[in-house]
């Protein structure tokens, strides 16, 4: 088992290049399913959660080529209507629900296990079946798989409203819909930077999606669908999260390879809590030398402060002078790192979906356990500005959606290492997420 050790205290300067993202890149390769030839993908991430939907890829029969660390090729010539994802694998995972609409619109049929990821709380598909349901297709939960069938010998455009901005259900819907018969229209859709970019993809291989990025989405189908090469945009979040460790740590680093506009909700509440930023083209640079402001957060749909950046931000906020009050509404067990930054002496109080948090001048290190992916790595935002050691566990967590985290922190300064450990206190928790 992989701990990382981290010597907090020490300003970060330098520069960090980000990855692709892996939320686009999860919702992309189940696309490449409905492609006649191959899909070259490039700035994929090198993260276990791509790892995991490429071997499920592979385990359905496509023919997976890795080119370097960030570019595959594949064919899915070899997928049959019968094929079934691995069990064990779909499970580990939440995207992997994304199967459902590729294969609904490829062959008219579906069985994939119930998705797994982040224990988040309740996060229920019944926005996904529903949109399904009005394209034309029955669908059952049986022995732990959903099973879809398309009623007729294809599905059938339908107009659909999503009772909430589901992402996963906006991009399976679209996944569903992108060879129906007719127009399909999705109100209320998801915005996310990772919904437009999976359309992009999906009409760079002659899909006609319109709308993507706004909440009323267009799908005209298609009965034939090319490869081609596409690249994935820069991670958000990613980027997010080590703006965040600056603001915790203090110093100034340049962040490479970003969309700045898709930022801007990060990039205005680090400016409130004080730190620095300027934006460049494909750039931003952020800095914090001054002392911490307290502030209040709710998160939201995109373009709203995003609930995976909650936690990091929250990390910020232990050092800030003053109380702060954060408001989760999107996930339901969010909160799970708070005892976490406790042991480390941060004072915060949940009732709820309400946190406030008492900043106090500084954290000190303590043996902590990563509990889901963005607590992960709130704990390491915490842990850059404590003084100290903080052994962090449960870093597969983590792992599941940074890629070289240790590496690009080094780079920048951070006394961070990852090394071996039996230690029993940071092998408690060894659940999936």
């Amino acid at each position: 088992m992989t701990q990382y050790v981290i010597n907090g205290g020490n300003p970060l300067h330098g520069t960090i290049n980000i990855s692709g993202a892996k939320n686009a890149a999860l919702a992309i390769l189940p696309a490449t399913l409905l492609a006649e030839g191959e899909c070259r993908i490039e700035n994929i991430p090198q993260v276990t959660d791509v790892a995991v939907m490429l071997d499920i890829l592979r385990g359905v029969g496509a023919s997976v080529t890795q080119l370097d660390d960030h570019t595959v090729v594949i064919d899915s010539g070899g997928v049959r209507a019968e094929s079934v994802a691995p069990y064990e694998q779909a499970r580990r995972m939440r995207a992997s629900y994304y199967l459902i609409g590729a294969f609904l619109a490829r062959f008219g049929a579906a069985q994939v296990a119930m998705p797994g990821g982040c224990n988040l709380g309740v996060r229920p598909i019944d926005q996904h079946i529903k949109g399904f349901e009005a394209l034309g297709a029955d669908v059952q939960v049986k022995a732990g798989f959903v099973h879809a069938n398309a009623r007729g010998e294809c599905l059938s455009g339908s107009n659909i409203y999503l009772d909430v901005q589901s992402v996963g259900a906006t991009i399976n819907i679209i996944l569903a819909a992108v060879m129906a018969d007719g127009l399909t229209v999705i109100e209320n859709a998801a915005r996310e930077p990772h919904v437009v970019d999976m359309a992009n993809f999906l009409n760079s291989m002659g899909a006609n999606i319109k709308g993507a990025g706004t909440d009323l989405i267009k799908i005209r189908g298609t009965k034939r669908l090319t490869g081609g090469s596409y690249a994935i945009i820069p991670d958000q979040i990613e980027a997010g999260t080590y703006m965040a460790a600056v603001t915790s740590a203090g110093g100034e680093i340049t962040i490479n390879n970003v969309i700045p506009k898709h930022l801007e909700c990060i990039t205005a509440k680090l400016e409130e809590l004080g730190a620095e930023t300027e934006e460049f083209d494909e750039a931003v640079t952020v800095r914090r030398t001054g002392s911490l402001r307290k502030a209040n957060i709710k998160t939201l749909p995109y373009p709203g402060f995003p609930t995976d950046m909650q936690p990091q931000v929250s990390a910020c906020l232990t050092f800030a002078e003053g109380t702060s009050m954060i408001t989760e509404s999107i996930s339901d067990n969010r909160y799970r790192y708070v005892d976490e930054l406790k042991r480390m002496g941060a004072r915060v109080q949940v009732d709820g979906k309400v946190a406030v948090i008492e900043g106090i001048r500084r954290l000190s290190g303590a043996p902590v356990q990563a509990c889901d992916l963005r607590a992960g790595a709130a704990l390491i935002v915490a842990a850059l500005g404590a003084q100290g050691t903080t052994k962090v566990g449960g870093v597969f967590h983590i792992e599941r959606g940074y890629e070289d985290i240790v590496g690009k922190l080094r780079n920048v300064g951070a006394d961070i290492r990852a090394e071996d450990t039996n230690d029993p206190n940071l092998l408690a928790n060894t659940q999936t997420g």
